[in-house]
């Protein structure tokens, strides 16, 4: 019952969200783009201590790493915000950094951690950026139960009594409330993992998905960062040396930087290097924009559609609801400029999704097949 609770709240929550055409990109109603960066961890839950050869932990990197992004993203972009969950050595519980996301009306949320390799050697080594979605990897369900098992040392768990990854009609409340933000989360979490590579020369393990409680209860694009293993003696040295911290915060702010540029955010007359075209998928994978989604089944014709011509209709019978698609391509930058000619003509919620032999599958499950 409590299940169906939170799926039928979470329902709600979405209709609602394409009935007032909020934004895809954030829920901001000020002038300024707002950005709320989560150092991982604080005070009594120092995060993983590495191979224990350092005083600083993960709580003391992300931090100190966080900070620095504030403080050049506040230095450098003009109309951008920052708000933190802490800034300084305590702990906020994880309900509470979602809690104070959405009450700070935040149109990004970006949470900055540390890796662990439990029971090894620290042979692993990298970075990985974190968007929502159900994963089956051993390894990436390790790294999420050690980052949501910190609530069991809070003083009231009774508030994640209905967090339960493991339910399949939870992980579709969620889906269905996060659909319209994950496009954005991934488009962040490929800038981030390119600018670890390109100006960081780190190894970067890829854009993947995971449950973590932070980005399942942030109702805007978020994404989860982890900076590098610290049970790798070399990656533990990187990441505690003033160089490797300061690499690290430029290419979280390049990615950033990128991000908005590509959501047109007015921002201060800076120089940005042109991003390298993302190659052309297999050639069954379609990409589509969806614009609405109602209980009627409307013409798909252009009086009904602000002018857009080019609509398709499919019915969920899961979810009893009409979606509206615009366009339709295989090559993802082409459904980007769609993408944006559908948010001009007021469809500010609009998505992309994707469609693999006339199936409905994940985006990220699409882009993954784009080669390198």
């Amino acid at each position: 019952m409590q299940t169906y609770r939170l799926s039928l709240f979470v329902f709600i929550i979405t209709v609602l969200t394409f009935s007032f055409n909020t934004s895809a990109y954030g829920q901001s109603a000020s002038d300024s783009f707002v950005i709320m960066i989560d150092p991982g961890h604080g005070g009594r839950d120092s995060g993983t201590p590495g191979t224990g050869r350092y005083k600083a932990t993960e709580k003391d990197i992300a931090l100190d790493v966080s900070l620095a992004l504030g403080k050049m993203i506040k230095q450098k972009l003009k109309n951008v915000k920052v708000v933190y969950t802490r800034d300084k050595d305590v702990y906020p519980t994880l309900n509470g950094r979602a809690v104070k996301a959405n009450k700070k009306d935040v149109d990004l949320f970006i949470s900055i951690h540390c890796n662990a390799q439990p029971g090894k050697k620290g042979t692993a080594y990298g970075s990985e950026t974190y968007v929502l979605g159900e994963t089956k990897n051993k390894e990436n369900l390790e790294v999420a139960k050690r980052e949501n098992n910190v609530m069991a040392l809070e003083d009231n768990t009774e508030v994640y009594k209905d967090f339960n990854p493991s339910s399949t009609e939870f992980l579709l409340s969620l889906e269905l409330a996060q659909e319209e933000y994950l496009d954005h989360s991934i488009k962040l979490a490929r800038y981030i993992e390119d600018e670890f590579q390109v100006t960081a020369k780190r190894r970067s393990r890829g854009v993947k998905q995971n449950i973590f409680y932070v980005l399942a209860y942030t109702y805007m694009p978020s994404v989860l960062v982890e900076l590098g293993f610290l049970t790798h003696k070399k990656e533990e040295d990187f990441l505690n040396s003033k160089k490797g911290k300061d690499l690290m915060t430029r290419s979280l702010f390049n990615a950033v930087e990128k991000y908005l540029k590509y959501l047109n955010v007015n921002t201060k007359d800076v120089v940005f290097v042109e991003e390298t075209p993302v190659k052309q998928v297999s050639s069954n994978i379609e990409f589509k924009v969806q614009i609405a989604a109602s209980s009627k089944a409307l013409e798909t014709k252009p009086y009904n559609f602000n002018g857009l011509s080019n609509i398709s209709r499919n019915y969920d019978a899961n979810r009893k609801l009409y979606k509206y698609y615009y366009g339709g391509a295989s090559d993802y930058n082409e459904i980007l400029r769609l993408e944006k000619e559908a948010i001009n003509k007021g469809y500010e919620s609009s998505f992309v999704v994707a469609f693999k032999d006339g199936k409905n599958i994940p985006l990220i499950d699409a882009l993954k097949t784009i080669a390198n």
